[in-house]
């Protein structure tokens, strides 16, 4: 008789299958990527039973959710898997290096299918034959040893009761009336006067309770949080930024009319509103911990690929970053990790000749930095060679040969297109495509990307990224008519420039503050803005990796919660601005792009 689910909307069989594929796709890869990270943490100690409880569990559930949402081939395969699983668990079949290459092998034939079937496209099913031919082969060689039977009638999962019923050996009926006449364990151990009846009592109590917390946490644990899709989570990030840039024109028209009722109820909106930005905003924050387990994986493959050994260490696996930053990144911080395995780590008998240990090590850490993430990949590998870099630069036309640059500038070239040191094409480099992609990806992040390297000591590559890419605090200033935040992650303090500083300085950008002289970028001049300055200008100071730097404006207006929006395709290509931001009077303001007019700034002022 079939299950009879209750419908109260009338929805098609299809359209609940439908659904329920959709609810799964986020769990299913998120199931995998716990078997990816499980398996990985496996190999280094394949007597865990813990660890193999963890991948069995995960890949059953793959192989159940599959059934139900009707990813019949997906289930089927998993099955496939689970049976030699299974052996491992119950100690039958050793966790070797083999078992671990075959599992992720099939944990990828998995993701390839849901992939597939999410997009509607057929999957390369060669792979998977031959992941399943081994799967049989490890199963009839370490399992049971009737080879007369296929993997896939192995049952299993099933007790012996139901395998002798389906078999037809014996009628459900039969099963029952044994079942019935069978003694618990308690019963035998007293009967057989191997257990104590006020001991045996205790232990059972002890199950019981044991059984009710657990009951107890799953419940917690299912009511505890909710599965949200990351397109719901958009609408609302620009719901919230909607409603900031209405607060914002209710704040400047409570100001201008000055009716303190006026002016109370759009102060209790001001705080109600970054009350509830903040919590938007941490809603959408995940660890970087969470792609941790994908570059384990790259590193491993990798490593074995090209004969060497290499360690992966991870520090600040805990600092969050906004989840559409952390989808982006993921792919450049891939091939940073592959560069530095491909160039930067050396061989195992080079390094030992080189008195290094035989094993290299690549370091990805995480930190927090005001408004901005850090995130460094380092290895100590063979560092990059300057002179390499120098014969290319001046081979594509880049460098005069007669030209010397600082340290700083050779390495940049590394970024341009097309740019590469490899002697050889390989499959992993050569073709020169990989850090210039790398770096417009950080840039369409309005994140910054460094260099530094030491020959024979290794090579660290910095990301500085934004938490979000939504909403940020900014300084608005005003020059002419023109309005411009400056992103208040960088700004450090605003100065006076008078007329006797101008003077002072000998016609130099440079502000006397407090004694030191820091250099400034007069951003009428920059953006070309007609008009005469006002007498007395003022300077906003701002830090980053390249030390203070200030900016002049006509006007330092103050704060401004800035809700980011973008130039569009036909101004993507203007540089020196991150976005664009609408004013609470609907004047359209431009965001700067800091480190960017820094970098160009000091580009200009080397080639004069």
């Amino acid at each position: 008789m079939d299950a009879i689910i209750e419908n109260p909307e009338g929805e098609s069989p299809e359209d609940i299958i439908t659904k329920l594929r959709q609810t799964f796709k986020d769990e299913a890869y998120e199931l995998l990527a716990e078997l990816e990270t499980a398996l990985l943490e496996l190999e280094k100690a394949p007597r865990d039973q813990e660890l193999i409880g963890r991948v069995f569990r995960a890949m059953h559930t793959i192989k159940g959710s599959s059934a139900a949402c009707e990813f019949h081939e997906v289930s089927s395969f998993a099955h496939e898997v689970e049976a030699v699983l299974d052996l491992a668990r119950k100690g039958d079949l050793p966790v070797t290096k083999a078992v671990i290459d075959l599992t992720l092998s099939a944990r990828d034939q998995l993701k390839a299918m849901f992939k597939s079937y999410y997009a509607g496209t057929r999957v390369d099913e060669r792979k998977g034959h031959e992941v399943v031919a081994a799967l049989q082969k490890m199963f009839r060689d370490a399992g049971p040893r009737d080879d007369s039977r296929e993997l896939e009638e192995y049952e299993f999962d099933k007790k012996l009761g139901e395998i002798l019923v389906d078999r037809g050996v014996i009628q459900p009926e039969d099963l029952k009336r044994a079942l019935s006449a069978q003694k618990r364990i308690g019963e035998i151990l007293v009967e057989t006067g191997l257990g104590r009846p006020e001991k045996i009592e205790e232990a059972i109590v002890e199950q019981q309770r044991a059984r009710e917390l657990r009951k107890e946490r799953q419940q917690t644990e299912e009511t505890g949080s909710i599965r949200v899709s990351v397109e719901k989570l958009d609408r609302l990030v620009d719901a919230v930024g909607e409603l900031v840039s209405v607060q914002a024109r209710l704040s400047r028209t409570a100001q201008s009319h000055e009716i303190p009722e006026l002016l109370s109820v759009s102060e209790q909106v001001e705080r109600l509103t970054a009350d509830l930005h903040d919590k938007t905003m941490d809603i959408r924050m995940l660890p970087i911990g969470a792609v941790f387990g994908k570059y384990r994986r790259v590193v491993r493959d990798l490593s074995r690929e090209l004969g060497k050994e290499i360690k992966l260490v991870t520090e600040g696996a805990e600092t969050e970053l906004d989840k559409t930053v952390l989808e982006r990144l993921s792919d450049p911080l891939v091939h940073i990790i592959r560069n530095s395995i491909d160039h930067g780590i050396e061989p195992p008998d080079v390094r030992e000749a080189a008195g290094k240990p035989r094993q290299g090590t690549v370091r990805i850490s995480g930190t927090h930095s005001g408004a901005h993430v850090v995130i460094q990949v380092s290895d100590d590998g063979a560092g990059i060679d300057r002179e390499a870099v120098r014969a290319q630069a001046v081979e594509k036309g880049l460098l005069k040969p007669d030209e010397d640059p600082g340290h700083r500038e050779l390495l940049s070239f590394l970024f341009a297109p097309g740019f590469s040191t490899a002697k050889k094409v390989t499959e992993l480099s050569g073709r020169g495509v990989g850090l210039d992609v790398v770096k417009k990806t950080i840039e369409s992040l309005r994140g910054d990307i460094e260099l530094e390297s030491q020959m024979g000591h290794g090579t660290t590559i910095t990301l500085k990224l934004p938490l979000t890419l939504a909403i940020i605090d900014g300084l608005l200033v005003k020059i002419a008519k023109d309005f411009f935040v400056l992103p208040l992650s960088f700004v450090k303090e605003c100065v006076e420039l008078t007329p006797e500083d101008k003077k002072n300085s000998h016609g130099r950008n440079l502000a006397n503050v407090r004694g030191e002289l820091v250099p400034y970028i007069n951003l009428r001049e920059e953006f070309l803005i007609a008009g005469e300055p006002p007498v007395v200008e003022q300077i906003v100071i701002t830090e980053t990796d390249r030390g203070r730097v200030g900016f002049t404006a006509d006007q330092v207006l103050g704060g401004n919660q800035t809700v980011i929006k973008n130039l569009g395709t036909v101004y993507s290509s203007v540089e020196g601005f991150s976005g664009a931001t609408i004013l609470g009077d609907g004047t359209v303001a431009l965001i700067l792009d800091v480190p960017k007019l820094v970098r160009t700034a000091e580009q200009k002022e080397m080639r004069v």
